[in-house]
């Protein structure tokens, strides 16, 4: 029994070992803020005598997400998070794959690719859930920091709409 318990330990304590220099998971931590056109864009605001600018931000957003990738250049992973719409007054919890690609732009420049499919609930109204698409595409620094732009797509009928979505801009902090 003693020498069994002593192989145990040899085997696992050599497994994490040799796991230790082949680490291929990761672990992504998103936030965004949406972004819509605003009606008013070019009037000229009667209190402050300024024009009106031709965006407006439109919500807010956050997921975390954890994967499989392989040397930072190709990931897959399970993401889930919140995304706050706050012109169609909606909070989204999307549930998705992530599909990543990160090739290098230079010695410290990733340009990152990401394409995210799954489904998406809306909380607080009811069964109302459908399909969720995403794309994003950004630039990442060697501190796997990432700075990127985002589509987001709700598959389900809201406020007299077919579907949903917005265009965010947001930072990812990325540990691999």
């Amino acid at each position: 029994m003693k020498f069994l318990k002593t192989l145990l330990f040899i085997v696992f304590f050599s497994g994490s070992l040799f796991a230790q220099d082949k680490k291929f998971t990761y672990v992504q931590f998103d936030v965004t803020l949406a972004f819509t056109g605003n009606p008013k864009s070019g009037e000229v605001d009667q209190y402050t005598n300024k024009k009106e600018p031709w965006i407006i931000p439109d919500g807010i957003g956050t997921k975390l997400g954890y994967g499989l990738d392989f040397k930072k250049w190709v990931g897959l992973g399970i993401h889930g998070g919140l995304n706050w719409d706050w012109s169609n007054k909606l909070v989204v919890a999307p549930v998705f794959t992530n599909f990543r690609l990160s090739p290098k732009i230079s010695d410290e420049t990733r340009i990152t690719l990401q394409l995210g499919l799954g489904k998406a609930i809306a909380l607080g109204r009811g069964n109302l859930t459908g399909d969720y698409k995403k794309i994003s595409l950004g630039i990442q620094n060697d501190d796997d920091i990432l700075l990127f732009i985002e589509l987001n797509h709700y598959a389900f009928p809201i406020n007299n709409q077919r579907d949903s979505g917005n265009i965010s801009l947001g930072i990812s902090l990325i540990s691999f």
